[in-house]
């Protein structure tokens, strides 16, 4: 239970509490549309993320497969000395995508021109080395759009969160506790009127009698 808010029992301090609850009202159900689209938001995100998760994590295993079978025929030193100068390289552009006022990563991948994706003699490894790279170096973009997803995630189930104790401080304090006060200024203040009132008849009957008895 919310504690009471401590006020004085005016007709000015009712109505600027009655101010402030209609503004907690409006503002609460703004922050949960807010965090209704939010949520909209992240699902979509982390189905992506899911989708591109699954497809990485299987071409990630074939990857390896070939690569061990390349390692169990081929010389160590003959597969290090393969990969040792990559034939590709790549330029990352970052930037940031507003979603619901969270600003979120975004990343454009620029890659460099390059005559051969092998940086080595045909003769020198085996074929499943050549498809170990060329499954890893097609999933270079399908990792950072993880990475950039997966951030994204993040980012908005923590503002969620946020958004989601905001939400709750407002419906279940502020505005009962405001509630509750204005009820009890109501209280004071109509008891305070029916008081008045009673010694208003008072006075009126005291007058009376004595106006009777001077006649």
């Amino acid at each position: 239970m919310a504690a009471k808010l401590k006020v004085n029992p005016t007709r000015m301090e009712l109505r600027r509490l009655k101010d402030r609850k209609k503004t907690a009202v409006r503002g609460h159900k703004l922050l949960k549309d807010k965090s209704d689209e939010m949520i909209r938001q992240f699902i979509g995100y982390a189905k992506e993320n899911m989708k591109i998760r699954l497809e990485v994590e299987k071409e990630l295993g074939e990857a390896l497969a070939n690569f061990m079978l390349a390692k169990a025929v081929s010389e160590s030193s003959a597969i290090e000395e393969a990969l040792s100068m990559p034939a590709v390289s790549m330029e990352l552009e970052l930037s940031t995508n507003n979603v619901m006022s969270v600003n979120v990563p975004k990343i454009v991948i620029k890659k460099s021109d390059s005559k051969s994706l092998y940086p080595y003699s045909f003769a020198s490894v085996t074929s499943e080395l050549d498809s170990s790279i060329a499954v890893i170096s097609g999933l270079s973009d399908k990792l950072i759009k993880l990475a950039e997803v997966e951030k994204t995630c993040n980012m908005l189930a923590y503002e969620i969160e946020k958004n989601r104790r905001r939400v709750n401080a407002l419906e279940y304090v502020m505005i009962p506790q405001t509630t509750e006060a204005i009820k009890d200024i109501t209280m004071k203040l109509d008891e305070n009127e029916r008081g008045n009132i009673v010694r208003l008849m008072k006075v009126k009957s005291i007058i009376a009698a004595r106006e009777s008895g001077a006649n």
